[in-house]
C-alpha cells in the first residue's frame, strides 16, 4: 500500500444522523486550508496529523455497523476537508460501492480545481459518490475570503460541475449574524442555487458557540467573541429566501 492511499483521520462517529440520509458511519478527516471564523472544529485544521488509515482499514471499521443503516443510511466522509485526501477517498468509496453502500461527501469545495492532476482524480471520485453535502459559506467572494481566508470562485465552480454531472447535492449555508445573514447576500445565493439542476435539499445551519472551548484549549483567538446565534426569526427568514421547503 503506497503513501497516496493513506488518509489521516481525526475521528469517527458510528451513528451519525445529520450528515446525509438515514443512519451513517461518519469519518472526519484531518486537515483543512480554510480558516472559517465560525468553524466549530479548529482541531481538524492541521494538515499531516491525525490517525493514518488505509481505505481497507477504515472500510473494515465502518462495515461493522451496516446492519444499522437500513435502506437510506451508509458512509459519510467529512472533515476537516476530505478532498485533501482524495486518493484515499477514491479507494474508500470504491470499496463502499462494491459492497452496495451509499456514499456521501461533505465538503467546503476549497481544493476543487479543473487543473490536473486534481480534476482527473475528482472525476474518478464522482463515479463512486452518491451524494455531496456542499457547504457554501458566503456567496460574495470578497466576504468569503475575509471570513474564511479563501475566495469562492472555485467552490461555486464545483457546485456547477456537480450539477452538470447530475450528482445529487444538499446545499448548506451557515447563518452567522453580521457575517452571512444579510438579505441581499441570501437572495444572491438563492439565485445561484436556482441555477443548479441536482439540488435535493437546502439547509440553513444556525451559527452556534459549542466549539468555543476548543479555541481556548488550542490557544487560537476566537474572532466571533460576543456574536450570538441568530434569532429564530432570522433563521426562518433565511429559510424563506433560500426556499428550503422547495427542496424537502
Amino acid at each position: 500500500m503506497t503513501e497516496e492511499n493513506i488518509g489521516y483521520v481525526h475521528s469517527t462517529e458510528s451513528f451519525g444522523t445529520v450528515d446525509g440520509p438515514g443512519i451513517r458511519f461518519v469519518v472526519f478527516m484531518q486537515g483543512c486550508r480554510m480558516r472559517c471564523e465560525f468553524c466549530h472544529n479548529p482541531d481538524t485544521w492541521n494538515i499531516g496529523t491525525g490517525t493514518p488509515y488505509t481505505a481497507q482499514e477504515m472500510f473494515d471499521k465502518a462495515i461493522d455497523y451496516k446492519e444499522y443503516w437500513g435502506d437510506k443510511g451508509g458512509i459519510t466522509v467529512s472533515g476537516g476537508e476530505p478532498m485533501l485526501h482524495i486518493d484515499f477517498l477514491i479507494d474508500f468509496f470504491k470499496l463502499a460501492k462494491e459492497h452496495g453502500v451509499h456514499t456521501t461527501l461533505d465538503t467546503c469545495g476549497q481544493p476543487f480545481t479543473k487543473d490536473e492532476p486534481f480534476y482527473s482524480r475528482f472525476d474518478e471520485l464522482m463515479q463512486y459518490t452518491d451524494l455531496v453535502l456542499m457547504d457554501i459559506k458566503h456567496i460574495d467572494s470578497d466576504f468569503h475570503r475575509k471570513y474564511t481566508g479563501h475566495p469562492n470562485e472555485n467552490i461555486l465552480a464545483m457546485a456547477k460541475d456537480l450539477s452538470e454531472r447530475g450528482i445529487p447535492m444538499w446545499i448548506r449555508h451557515v447563518l452567522v449574524p453580521g457575517r452571512s445573514d444579510f438579505d441581499q447576500d441570501l437572495e444572491k445565493l438563492s439565485r445561484f442555487i436556482d441555477q443548479l439542476g441536482s439540488v435535493d435539499k437546502v439547509e440553513v445551519l444556525p451559527y452556534h458557540k459549542l466549539g468555543v472551548y476548543k479555541y481556548e484549549e488550542l490557544g487560537i483567538p476566537y474572532k466571533l467573541e460576543g456574536t450570538e446565534p441568530p434569532s429564530p426569526e432570522r433563521v426562518e427568514n433565511a429559510q424563506r429566501i433560500l426556499k428550503t421547503k422547495k427542496y424537502q
